[in-house]
């Protein structure tokens, strides 16, 4: 599964239905109680089992319920990973898998993107092989910030040959997010990233070399890439002219102010699942430019929550990202990958309804679930824990 969900959402949805049915077996419910039971576990079951109940009060069709319900379904999984992780060991071979899927997908991308014939014909309009800029770069953006910590670790070990090979595939990630399929909300979750790298993993001379590096890379990459400059000021350009066309940023804005609009119309329970897109389109009724986009996505995960479920569903919303951080407050590998996920998802949820997203929401699940899986552990007095360096 993690190795399909860089390239096919096809293969993943089979994947995850076979994987289900080779694990619900071999669960036990006294194992998977004890995840429903802690805050972690539960609380993602509570936000699935809130929006089933939000499916009474909604006023549209069953279809349309069901298809909002459905957006919440893959939060299901997360204790049942968790209850698979503990006990497994295959953790970090699920992580490689996805790193390496990524790493072939920058190299596939970058041959492709040298021969114009073959550009031509397999690349997308916005010059990735498959899905979308957005989603590419979220991907590599994952990749990067574990690499970061497995770099930093060689380097302390003196494995200079790995060190810098890791260095070449971060370097290249960002070379591909630069010059040839920028996702806006990526680089200001690298940003965000940042700052946690340097107050979770450096000391103090740590710090300002890692801030003095990202100016040096940001100003190199603003002075030589022209796409760039212009994906990052077409921002600015699409708001001025939201007003008589639909752009990204304008449209964007609408979704904000009408989401606001129609959660102060039903604050505290919401208008029920699966209502976001009939309130769309009656707000769309009579309007001009970006005003009369109709979504079935608000772009902002705490809006799409809270227009269906109201704020008592945005609590719980919130209250499970917290319960996930928590759980990755220790120092070693499966602890970090599991906080740049949750951080992740949390950043970029401003701007995009990402647990609702196939990719993204998938992401944030399985990372989310083994990764804490492999962190609970840790915890079980079974375990023969290795004395080397726990970071690593």
């Amino acid at each position: 599964m993690a190795v399909s969900l860089p390239w096919s959402t096809s293969a993943t949805s089979i994947l995850i239905v076979a994987w289900l049915f080779a694990l619900i077996p071999t669960l036990s419910w006294t194992d998977l109680r004890r995840e429903l039971t802690t805050a972690a576990g539960g609380l993602p079951v509570l936000l699935v089992v809130f929006g089933l109940v939000g499916m009474l009060w909604a006023d549209v069709t069953l279809f349309e319920r069901w298809q909002g319900f459905g957006s919440f379904l893959k939060l299901l999984v997360i204790p049942l990973l968790f209850t698979q992780f503990r006990r497994s060991d295959g953790g970090a071979r699920v992580f490689a898998g996805y790193l390496w899927s990524c790493i072939v997908l920058l190299v596939a991308s970058t041959i492709v993107l040298a021969v114009p014939q073959l550009a031509a014909y397999l690349m997308h309009a916005d010059h990735v092989l498959v899905k979308v800029a957005a989603t590419q770069s979220g991907e590599f953006t994952t990749c990067i910030f574990g690499l970061l910590f497995l770099g930093i670790c060689a380097f302390e070990r003196r494995q200079w040959w790995l060190a810098l090979g890791m260095l070449a595939v971060v370097l290249g990630m960002l070379a591909n997010m630069v010059f040839v399929a920028t996702g806006r909300t990526a680089l200001i979750v690298i940003l965000v990233l940042l700052a946690v790298f340097a107050a979770r993993q450096l000391r103090a001379r740590g710090i300002v070399i890692l801030f003095a590096v990202t100016i040096a890379i940001g100003i190199v990459a603003w002075l030589s890439s022209g796409y760039l400059r212009d994906r990052t000021l077409d921002v600015y350009r699409e708001i001025q002219r939201s007003q008589t066309t639909a752009s990204s940023s304008g449209e964007r804005i609408e979704f904000d102010k009408k989401s606001i609009a129609f959660i102060r119309a039903a604050p505290l329970i919401g208008h029920g699942t699966g209502s976001i897109t009939s309130l769309f389109e009656a707000a769309a009724i009579g309007q001009t430019g970006s005003a009369a986009t109709v979504t079935t996505n608000p772009h902002n995960q705490t809006f799409a929550v809270a227009i269906q479920l109201g704020l008592l569903g945005v609590g719980v919303l919130w209250a499970m990202w917290m319960a996930h951080l928590w759980l990755f407050r220790g120092p070693g590998l499966a602890e970090w990958i599991g906080l740049v996920i949750v951080v992740q998802n949390i950043v970029g949820s401003l701007f995009n309804s990402h647990l609702f997203d196939f990719l993204q929401g998938w992401v944030y699940v399985f990372g989310v679930g083994v990764a804490g899986g492999m962190a609970l552990q840790k915890c079980e007095p079974s375990i023969v824990r290795e004395s080397a360096d726990p970071r690593c």
